[in-house]
Parts: C-alpha cells; sequence; structure tokens
C-alpha cells in the first residue's frame, strides 16, 4: 500500500499576522502549528511530508521545524519564488507575494509522485481530518476524483478580523459543485456576513467552506500546471494577481472533467491569521495536551 503525502504550504509571507508565523511557536513547549500537522498526519498513515517554503529561510526553517520529526516521517522540500516561469510572456512581472496557493502546489511536483493531502502551514485542522482525508486518498481517489474537507464557517473565524473562505456549494450526494472565494468575512451580533463593494452579503454560519485541506491524485500536477500557464499569460500585467485552486477546481468541476467529494467535518479549526490570534490558539492547544491527546512535548 502506497501512503499518502502531506503537502504543506509554507511559503506565504505573513502580511497580516506581521511576521513567518510558519517558524512562531504555539504549543506549551514551543510546538509550531506545523509540528501539530505533522504528528496528526504520522498517526493518520502518511509517509512523507513535503514543505512548500521560501528558499530564502530554508536553513531557519529546518533548524527550527523539520529536524525534529526527519526521523519519523521522509522530509523534502519545494521552493516557490516571485517568477512563475513561463515561456511566452515578455518578462517576469514585478511582484511583493507569490502567484498563490495553486502555484505552491504546483512546484512541488518533481517531489510527489503518490496521493496526497495540500494544507496550510498556520491552519490546525485536526488529526479526524488527517485521518479522513488518508481513508480517501488509500481507497478513492483517483485522476478525476478528489476531495476536500468542509469545515463548518461558524467554526473557522477570527475575533480579530475579517477572514478568507472558500465557501462551497454542495450536492444531495456529497459532490461539490462549487467554490466562492469571499475574501472579507466577519461577524458581529447578527450573524456571519462578507463585504462585497462594500455592500453586506449575510451567510449561513454552518455552511461548509474550504480551508485548503484538497485530496489529489498526482495527475492533478499536470492538469494544474496547463491553467497556470493559461493563467499567467491572461494576468501577467496585474502584479497582485494570484493563482488559487479552487479556480483550478472550479474549471474541472464546471466542464465535468473531476468530481469532488466533501469530506464533512464540525472540527473547531484553529489558525493564527493575526496576531491577536495567537493567545486564544495556545489556549486551545494547551488544553489538548492537558487532555492527553497530545504528548508533553510533542517530539
Amino acid at each position: 500500500m502506497t501512503k499518502p503525502t502531506l503537502l504543506l504550504l509554507a511559503a506565504g509571507m505573513g502580511s497580516r499576522y506581521g511576521g513567518l508565523k510558519q517558524l512562531d511557536a504555539i504549543g506549551p513547549n514551543g510546538e509550531t502549528i506545523i509540528d501539530y500537522s505533522v504528528y496528526d498526519a504520522i498517526q493518520a498513515g502518511f509517509g512523507k511530508v513535503v514543505f512548500v517554503i521560501r528558499e530564502s529561510f530554508a536553513k531557519e526553517f529546518e533548524e527550527k521545524v523539520s529536524n525534529k520529526f526527519k526521523d519519523k516521517i521522509t522530509v523534502a522540500f519545494a521552493f516557490q519564488s516571485l517568477d512563475a516561469n513561463v515561456a511566452g510572456i515578455p518578462a517576469e512581472p514585478k511582484r511583493e507575494k507569490p502567484w498563490g496557493t495553486g502555484h505552491a502546489v504546483l512546484v512541488a511536483r518533481d517531489v510527489i509522485s503518490e496521493p496526497f493531502v495540500v494544507a496550510n502551514a498556520d491552519d490546525f485542522y485536526g488529526r479526524s481530518s488527517y485521518k479522513t482525508m488518508a481513508d480517501f486518498l488509500i481507497n478513492r481517489v483517483s485522476p478525476d476524483r478528489f476531495s476536500m474537507v468542509g469545515f463548518e464557517l461558524g467554526k473557522t473565524l477570527s475575533l480579530n478580523g475579517s477572514v478568507s473562505r472558500g465557501v462551497c456549494e454542495t450536492s444531495s450526494d456529497g459532490l461539490l459543485e462549487s467554490v466562492l472565494e469571499r475574501t472579507k468575512i466577519s461577524k458581529d451580533e447578527t450573524g456571519v456576513y462578507d463585504l462585497v463593494d462594500d455592500q453586506r452579503v449575510d451567510l449561513e454560519e454552518n455552511v461548509p467552506v474550504s480551508m485548503n485541506l484538497w485530496g489529489f491524485h498526482p495527475d492533478f500536477f499536470e492538469t494544474l500546471d496547463k491553467h497556470f500557464t493559461t493563467f499567467v499569460k491572461n494576468n501577467y500585467t496585474k502584479p497582485r494577481s494570484e493563482f488559487y485552486i479552487p479556480l483550478v477546481v472550479n474549471d474541472l468541476l464546471v466542464s465535468k472533467q473531476a468530481a469532488v467529494e466533501v469530506l464533512p467535518s464540525s472540527a473547531q479549526w484553529y489558525g493564527v491569521t493575526y496576531q491577536e490570534d495567537k493567545a486564544s490558539v495556545q489556549s486551545a492547544l494547551s488544553k489538548l495536551h492537558k487532555a492527553n491527546v497530545y504528548p508533553t512535548p510533542l517530539w
């Protein structure tokens, strides 16, 4: 049996958070959120972890993070830069941020040949999410059948500012019909809402959302490459444009080239979108250690 791979996206700039939150100590013994993701993936049966990072902090990343568990799971790296490396455009555009999550996945194509899950390095998804995804990747994934874990929107919000979420529509048999990227989701005393052109759009708290926890067959890389090439050619003059995973997934759904299982989760998501989120996440993880969900120390 081929063990699936965990692909952790850790090349983000952390602009809203104010630093490299991938390396920030969150757990009671200095653990990063990455530590928990890798620990949970090992427990769920994953055999390899691939980190997409910026080459500029590779040494620091190894020293602070991956050296702790390199003897427990196979570790590999892929580097995301600001360059698109797409033929047919006059010149590389001057960008301040990478090309987005879709590009981050694409740069790992040379180090992944097995079914894999994509996850954000700064999101705590919980062990049950990885177990659910591992079961899918081992038993049901195919070149035209993918998956995503759908979290309840109300359990993925920050108390300290707006968030971006991929709001999902699903069929009666649990398949994804569409993902709409909403970028200014907040909650007040009347409910959850998004701001679109300064207009309020109310949202249901239990609507499933994508937290970027996707399960793919390795053939997805070929599709991703084709879509990225087209995207860059259409957007190279827009230095803030980003190539998101849901853009590709939506295209495949519309053209009926793939089906995506939505794996439901009622788990509470934890993340550090803003510096002010850190204290609440630290408290939650401390309680999980006290309840013996995680050993102390983790490694």
